[in-house]
């Protein structure tokens, strides 16, 4: 009898221990799933600051392109040639004086190390706080926005909405002086023809940012050299 109680007595504390066990592990699990999650989030915000960051630096070209060719007239769909003019450093009115201020040390201006902190420094631009999902917002209204039956809800969309409105970019560019390039076009990156032609260059500057734009939760700076051809 004794030994029988022993070993009943051994079962129940071997129970214990596995159910210890056992629930040390469910928890671990928990928390490492939880950990995974949050690592998804956090990658999936990187990744959608930086798409906004490269939105930055193509909206910056689009302005220094409709000062060097001309607006678009939206109304006939064709640009104001005779409103066209270089972009240069300080002069944002193109009354041929750069009297414009030296641009803001924002967060977005302050991750450029490169950059001068000087009053002096003068850009063609510097454009802030710009809502991300302003510019994308026809494609939510569009009829034609493709919807997933049972997954596209209204509550799932209205979530993206508001989480894409979290999003805002930042640009300037600065005129870095006349430049010799080869190739075809109004603006080029690379070398790509034999023909030699003369332009701009721009060394253009932008931001994606999650959050405040004065205090971002993430920062994304990106900068890239355009020549705009005369």
């Amino acid at each position: 009898m004794i030994t029988k109680n022993k070993q009943k007595g051994f079962a129940l504390v071997l129970a214990l221990v596995l159910l210890l066990a056992m629930s040390l592990m469910g928890g671990a699990l928990i928390v490492i799933a939880s950990s995974d999650h949050q690592g998804n989030n956090s990658s999936d915000e990187y990744q959608q600051t930086f798409y906004v960051a490269e939105t930055a630096l193509l909206q910056a070209q689009k302005s220094l392109m409709n000062k060097m060719i001309g607006p678009i007239n939206t109304n006939e769909g064709t640009r104001d040639t005779e409103g066209r003019y270089i972009p240069r450093n300080g002069d944002s009115d193109n009354d041929g004086v750069a009297n414009d201020p030296a641009p803001e040390q924002t967060p977005c201006f302050k991750s450029f190390r490169n950059l001068s902190r000087d009053n002096d420094l003068r850009v063609v631009e510097h454009v802030k706080n710009q809502s991300f999902f302003d510019l994308i917002q026809p494609v939510f209204d569009s009829s034609s926005f493709p919807r997933q039956t049972g997954v596209d809800t209204e509550d799932e969309i209205q979530r993206e909405r508001d989480k894409l409105r979290r999003f805002t970019y930042e640009f300037f560019s600065i005129n870095s002086g006349t430049s010799i390039y080869k190739g075809s076009g109004m603006s080029i990156n690379k070398t790509s023809a034999n023909t030699q032609r003369q332009g701009t260059a721009y060394k253009i500057y932008g931001c994606g940012m999650l959050g405040n734009a004065i205090n971002p939760v993430i920062l994304i700076p990106l900068e890239t050299i355009v020549v705009l051809s005369h």
